[in-house]
């Protein structure tokens, strides 16, 4: 079977319903500098700028810096850092089938060994956008970073170095600054990189001329991306079955879903410089994104955390299998609708959540995506906190009623966290006889609390931890009692049962 490569792209020997780039497109000049080189960059930005680059509309390609040697760095030049995005699903009830050979990859730069040339593209007048995804604790301050380390450790002390080789290589012209648009999934996370590069700036680099260009000539936008994008298939026949398919070899194959949204807060001169903005209906410019941030958080992330202990305390591995499982299905929809949404802390116009909530059902259902629900669990206290908490509040302000689907992921997360054995610092629980490991911090606390606690006191414990929350929950009136009820009938029933009580009986929703 032949490799993905630019030669076998220039003999279009691949199958014919594969879309392959022209080879013009290899000769595009670099405008983009990207940190990362993950399967979410691949799937998205990467992807989108492939795609208008084929209509003529950026006609650029992309520069990455990879923090190690290792993993794919090889796939990427033996590959001439082409790779496939396979889509697969359902959109609009119709099923999306699409594979795309991207050449929007220009150089795979390893940071630690190619630090230079790193430094030597700053200073490209062709140069015009940074992008990057290093996960959610890329975006962190090292105070004792070095900015003129070969390379720094941090990704902010990278981009510093990078901006400032650039504010001195063209003496600080305004015009060269840039657009930065980290896609790491924390909130605000434009001005959070903002404010970690003006603190190391300003105590590292002595020239306050720099400073002033940082602040004034570069515009570092927050953005939300949202895209499933697994890489390639799990498992290894679903692998070689596409391979032979494709017609190639590729390495760094990428399955993703059809759904695709990159909502980027900036004005003109970031719709200018994203000139591939009109490429695809998901990519939004515009001065304030908050209500794309808190559709996804709220009712996409929440919905998943809230519900990720239910469905594994129910034995339903999978994200798809509980889009077939009808209690798990009603639950989820129940709980998206009729609490969450409503309890969003943003004005959201009802038809435009009621859309965003029935397009995250058909992301659910995707039969191309494997999504497990234990994967979903990891930091799962931390994810309560930050995506529930502030919709649960809400809800309470607009309604001073229990959200009882709310209460029930509570209860559900409680008995998730009862560590039954602990092993190499790693605690696991258990559900239909079978272990699972419990990814969370706070899993020995909760350790603790079920050896101290029984359950009809257990939930008034732990949802009084300002530690946990930031606030006591049980101030919420009735929810400590909700909460406390699901739980015992949990644990006396189980998921299933409890799923199929009188809280599951038909209600109703707009939809």
């Amino acid at each position: 079977m032949p490799i993905l490569t630019q030669a076998l792209v220039r003999a279009a020997a691949a199958n014919p319903a594969v879309s392959l780039p022209s080879p013009a497109l290899f000769d595009l000049p670099e405008k983009v500098l990207q940190f990362g080189t993950g399967v979410l960059l691949r799937g998205l930005p990467d992807f989108l700028i492939d795609q208008a680059n084929r209509q003529g509309i950026f006609n650029g390609r992309v520069v990455v810096v990879k923090s190690t040697d290792g993993g794919d760095a090889a796939a990427f030049q033996r590959q001439d850092n082409l790779y496939t995005v396979c889509i697969r699903g359902i959109e609009d009830e119709v099923p999306v089938r699409q594979d795309v050979v991207c050449a929007s990859l220009s150089r795979v730069l390893s940071a630690k060994s190619q630090w230079a040339e790193v430094l030597a593209f700053a200073a490209s007048s062709e140069l015009q956008i940074v992008l990057s995804n290093t996960t959610e604790v890329g975006i962190v301050l090292d105070a004792d970073d070095d900015v003129r380390a070969a390379p720094p450790r941090s990704f902010p002390g990278k981009l510093l170095a990078v901006l400032l080789a650039r504010y001195e290589a063209f003496a600080g012209a305004a015009d060269k600054g840039l657009v930065i648009v980290p896609t790491e999934l924390i909130p605000d996370n434009g001005t959070k990189l903002r404010g970690i590069l003006r603190e190391l700036a300003e105590s590292q680099v002595p020239d306050v001329g720099f400073l002033t260009w940082l602040e004034n000539a570069n515009t570092i936008c927050n953005s939300l991306v949202d895209r499933i994008v697994p890489g390639h298939p799990a498992a290894a026949a679903a692998q070689a079955a596409l391979t032979q398919e494709l017609g190639y070899d590729d390495g760094l194959l990428t399955m993703s879903e059809p759904y695709a949204l990159w909502a980027i807060e900036g004005g003109e001169r970031v719709r200018q410089m994203l000139s591939f903005q009109p490429v695809h209906p998901g990519i939004i410019v515009q001065p304030d994104i908050t209500q794309f941030k808190e559709l996804k958080l709220r009712l996409l992330n929440g919905t998943h955390s809230l519900a990720s202990g239910l469905a594994v305390l129910a034995g339903v591995p999978t994200v798809r299998g509980a889009m077939e499982n009808e209690p798990l299905f009603t639950y989820i929809r129940q709980l998206m609708l009729a609490d969450l949404l409503p309890g969003i802390p943003y004005p959201i116009d009802e038809k435009v959540g009621q859309r965003f909530g029935m397009q995250v059902l058909d992301r659910f259902r995707n039969p191309a995506v494997e999504h497990r629900w234990l994967a979903i669990t990891l930091n799962y206290s931390a994810k309560l906190r930050m995506r529930v908490l502030p919709d649960l509040r809400h809800y309470y302000e607009r309604f001073g009623a229990v959200p009882q689907y709310v209460a029930l992921g509570f209860a559900a997360y409680l008995l998730f966290m009862r560590g039954t054995r602990q092993a190499d610092g790693n605690w696991y629980g258990e559900a239909h006889g079978q272990e699972y490991l419990i990814q969370d911090e706070q899993a020995g606390y909760f350790a603790d609390l079920w050896a101290r606690y029984p359950a009809s006191a257990l939930a008034q414990e732990a949802l009084r931890n300002l530690g946990l929350w930031g606030t006591d929950l049980t101030a919420l009136p009735g929810f400590a009692n909700a909460v406390t009820r699901y739980l015992l009938q949990l644990q006396q029933e189980g998921a299933t049962a409890t799923l199929a009580s009188k809280l599951m009986r038909p209600q109703s929703v707009t939809i």
